[in-house]
């Protein structure tokens, strides 16, 4: 499961409601101007949550809490860190320093929701939900990090989360000012900490997240300017799944600044600069010239790329002149709001790799005359260079589930619900059928996509039946309760289903129950003939239908008491 896009077109809530309804565990990535954050889910559930606007850990909320002091915080992670399979630091105040788990679980919560409640005030930015396995959340590497064993519900945390904006909001408060000074608190702690005597303190090591250990996280570094908000997020998510470590600035001070902060430590990052945006001085429209020039005159522009979406000869000749070994195209702002905007946004990022020389294919040709002559001879010899990077394509079908999970609140039983379905499917896919379980035998109830006439195709549909006692990739689906993708069975009834579709066998087929009261009520079979290509990303469909088997047990549990209030029941 991938799920990736911008947080103007689908808000906070409606990401968790959707990575809650799925049951997986991932992270969710979420960039915002130059904030960042994370919300960690295991199966479903939110158990950690961090932003560069929070930098407390669970030092500082024990400490802040009066729950330990310095000391017994000390001797926690000095144990911590002897230990060679080292659990969690709350496990270990625990059982070894008398702290009430339950008191820390409840900090841990707090802190929890307190970070996810600030992420709603970012109204624009990207976010992308990314699969990974419970074994890989551990935090032995991250002594001071906090992690619940029980989540909390998503959908919870959307309902509050809006509702406190919104108090916000309705107060006339800056939320930006809040978080500020929820920051500055959390550093004015980390001082009282720094000036004890802390020399080889773990609390001081884990705890001080500054910029040299920043420093230290693996990647190569790159800082991006650009004025325009859309696309610095969007590209810096781009080039974070490439492997740079980026940082974002929305004008040209801050980035000079860090730039020498990052020289003065002995790093020579990538710079990625915006060449049409205003100069420090508020003044003119070719800030990234003027920021390209200061940089000539301290020394090297070889790490220096130049980004523009409107032609300027003259000020591209004078960064060449400067050494500046590249000006790249980026997509226009209105651009970015359709899918071939998002690819050249993509390439763009790859074109980046490619000029920095830290793609795993090397250097290779880029679309603004450039040539790598290694490249082609690699190709003149028959040689095939390594793959460029794939690119991350937007979910599909995720706008469409947040407007079908609002219609499928009040659907009437079996007929809008199963029309919602096909409706889905059809954004997805070339052909599908329904099936519904009954009695003993699967019995198709409605298609689209079927090239022979939509009458006879409903009419052939009606006939079609599927006995639950024989062995059919229908009935394994629905056995399994499980959507799968497979390849059409060789079994006596998959190839009557084939034949009563056509005839033709795809290249693959979607399978998908529907889930009510606990067993498989309905079946959706799906496949892209007439064009022979497998079928693609159905996660947000596999979504729709587990809420689509909850939304039929709600109409008939409504039906079942209308009827018992009415005395038929």
């Amino acid at each position: 499961m991938s799920l990736v896009g911008n947080l103007e077109d689908l808000g906070l809530g409606d990401i968790l409601q959707i990575v809650s309804l799925s049951r997986k565990s991932g992270v969710l990535r979420l960039r915002s101007h130059d904030r960042e954050g994370t919300i960690v889910f295991f199966n479903g559930q939110v158990i950690r949550a961090t932003s560069s606007q929070h930098r407390e850990n669970l030092g500082h909320l024990l400490l802040q809490r009066g729950m330990v002091d310095a000391d017994t915080l000390r001797q926690a992670l000095t144990l911590q860190k002897r230990m060679a399979d080292p659990p969690r630091l709350g496990v270990i105040l625990a059982e070894h320093f008398q702290v009430d788990s339950e008191l820390v679980e409840q900090a841990v919560k707090e802190q929890i929701e307190k970070v996810v409640y600030s992420f709603f005030s970012w109204n624009e930015g990207t976010f992308a939900f990314e699969l990974c396995e419970p074994e890989e959340m551990t935090d032995a590497q991250a002594p001071l990090a906090y992690m619940l064993d029980k989540g909390l519900n998503p959908q919870w945390l959307a309902m509050e989360g809006s509702r406190i904006l919104d108090e916000r909001r309705h107060r006339g408060e800056d939320l930006e000012d809040v978080a500020a000074a929820e920051v500055a608190d959390i550093d004015g702690l980390l001082g009282e900490l720094a000036e004890e005597d802390t020399e080889s303190s773990p609390v001081v090591e884990a705890a001080v997240g500054d910029a040299a250990a920043r420093a230290e996280i693996p990647g190569t570094q790159l800082l991006l300017v650009d004025d325009d908000s859309l696309t610095r997020n969007l590209l810096a998510g781009e080039l974070d799944r490439q492997g740079f470590r980026v940082e974002t600035f929305a004008d040209g001070r801050p980035f000079l600044e860090a730039l020498e902060a990052t020289r003065q430590r002995g790093g020579n990052p990538v710079l990625v600069i915006d060449l049409i945006m205003p100069r420090m001085d508020g003044s003119g429209i070719l800030g990234g010239l003027e920021l390209a020039e200061k940089i000539a005159a301290g020394g090297d522009v070889s790490s220096v790329l130049i980004l523009t979406d409107h032609a300027n000869p003259d000020a591209e000749k004078m960064l060449r002149n400067k050494g500046v070994p590249a000006v790249l195209r980026k997509p226009k702002k209105d651009e970015l709001q359709s899918a071939s905007g998002l690819d050249r946004l993509r390439e763009l990022a790859e074109e980046i790799v490619l000029f920095t020389g830290k793609s795993p294919a090397g250097p290779a040709k880029s679309q603004h005359g450039l040539v790598d002559f290694g490249h082609e001879l690699l190709e003149e010899l028959g040689e095939s260079p390594a793959s460029r990077p794939e690119k991350r394509e937007e979910s599909p079908g995720l706008r469409l589930l947040k407007g079908m999970l609002q219609e499928l609140n009040n659907p009437s039983l079996g007929g809008g619900i199963i029309l919602l379905v096909l409706r889905f499917a059809s954004e997805l896919m070339n052909r599908a059928v329904i099936f519904l379980v009954r009695g003993d035998a699967i019995v198709g109830l409605g298609q689209f996509g079927l090239d022979n006439g939509v009458e006879a195709a409903d009419q052939k549909v009606c006939r079609m039946r599927i006995p639950l006692d024989q062995p059919s990739v229908l009935t394994r689906a629905l056995r399994e309760m499980v959507p799968i993708k497979t390849a059409p069975g060789g079994e006596h009834w998959d190839r009557y289903l084939q034949d009563q579709l056509g005839g033709e066998a795809p290249q693959e087929i979607f399978l998908g129950p529907i889930l009510s009261e606990g067993r498989a009520v309905a079946l959706l079979y799906g496949d892209n003939l007439p064009e022979r290509r497998p079928i693609g990303d159905t996660e947000t469909l596999e979504i729709f239908l587990s809420q689509a088997g909850l939304a039929m047990e709600k109409a008939l549990l409504e039906r079942r008491l209308k009827m018992k209030e009415s005395g038929e029941f």
